[in-house]
């Protein structure tokens, strides 16, 4: 890997798991070799509580990364650490979650408990694909009765290998929506996992990469902590472009490969022979960005990159360029784009446009 890479200017990897690095378990195609290829730490910070942080580390041996348990943060841990910030040690709990959730919070100290009825201090709500209408209620009950309500995460979607699938925050908001409680939730966007990676490895220019923009990006914004956001996942083209500043990323590539790319390739700027202009903001929140594209700039852009900045080719195609100048537009304003159109004017642009989504 080239000395110009964006992975040289940093001493850690944040990396998320779900959308990031995998789907459902199965490498995403390229995000092995690019990580162990970028010669950084890496530690994996996912906000999916349904597996221990030993289950994960043995899953991404599997697939050829090298880990242990102390290279996984989860997003259980962290609701564990919240919530005993918040009750006094030795409480009863009632966990949704996974039996390795349940365990967390038994080595913490709480007395884990599945009935309303024992009442609880607390609810820790955390994935688990076998939660359903009793567990869902029980929680409900106990809410209601006054135990302080904690999710893991609150992502409404979990990208698998069939697609996005139901996520936890789908099932907290069945329960918000039965007691009126909304959940403190421990997991991103909140800083503390970011930060507690950061003392873990003990890393002074970490870099935080995920798919999704109001989780993994807005978790990093939160923590000071520069990220590169991957195109693999939950977040598109479109996404990128109505984000507030909250949860906008410093870098932008396809996928993992980026951490091949140089840090000047990746950021969001005119390139690629593409330029944009607002032309038209005639409601709050709306804007048209008019694409174009010269192939004489585009001549004089590509020469002014050296091979050795560009990593893989994915990360300098037509429609990742036409991408990061429409942001550079787009973000010159801190208010966000809520509703965003971009026309092309010329062919080139149109057919950059197409891969969108």
């Amino acid at each position: 890997m080239s000395a110009a890479a964006l992975s040289f200017a940093h001493d850690a990897l944040l990396l998320d798991l779900d959308g990031t690095v995998w789907e459902g378990g199965r490498a995403i195609l390229g995000a092995v070799e690019a990580i162990v290829g970028s010669g950084v730490a890496a530690l994996y910070v996912t906000n999916n509580a349904s597996r221990a942080p030993g289950v994960v580390a043995e899953m991404l041996r599997g697939i050829g990364l090298g880990a242990d348990s102390r290279d996984v943060i989860t997003s259980a841990e962290a609701a564990v650490e919240l919530v005993a910030s918040r009750i006094p040690a030795g409480s009863r709990v009632l966990v949704l979650g996974s039996d390795s959730f349940k365990d967390i919070a038994r080595s913490a100290g709480f007395d884990v408990v599945d009935s309303a009825d024992a009442e609880p201090a607390a609810v820790l709500h955390g994935h688990n694909p076998a939660t359903g209408w009793a567990e869902l209620s029980e929680a409900a009950l106990a809410i209601r009765a006054g135990a302080v309500y904690v999710a893991s995460n609150v992502d409404s979607t979990l990208p698998m290998e069939r697609g996005l699938m139901v996520g936890n925050g789908s099932m907290v908001a069945a329960v918000t929506h039965a007691t009126g409680v909304v959940p403190d939730s421990a997991g991103k966007p909140a800083a503390a996992m970011f930060h507690s990676a950061v003392r873990r490895v003990g890393a002074s220019a970490p870099l935080a990469v995920g798919d999704r923009l109001d989780t993994d990006i807005a978790g990093a914004v939160a923590a000071g902590i520069p990220s590169l956001h991957v195109l693999t996942g939950v977040s598109g083209f479109y996404d990128l472009c109505a984000a507030s500043a909250e949860q906008r990323p410093v870098y932008v590539g396809a996928d993992m490969s980026a951490l091949g790319c140089s840090a000047g390739v990746l950021s969001v700027g005119r390139q690629g022979g593409f330029s944009a202009a607002v032309v038209a903001q005639d409601a709050p929140g709306h804007r048209v960005v008019e694409l174009s594209f010269d192939a004489d700039a585009a001549g004089v852009w590509a020469a002014s990159v050296p091979e050795a900045q560009v990593g893989s080719a994915v990360n300098v195609s037509p429609q990742l360029c036409a991408l990061r100048t429409v942001l550079a537009v787009l973000w010159e304003s801190s208010a966000a784009a809520t509703n965003v159109e971009v026309r092309p004017a010329d062919d080139a642009s149109a057919r950059a446009l197409e891969a969108w989504w």
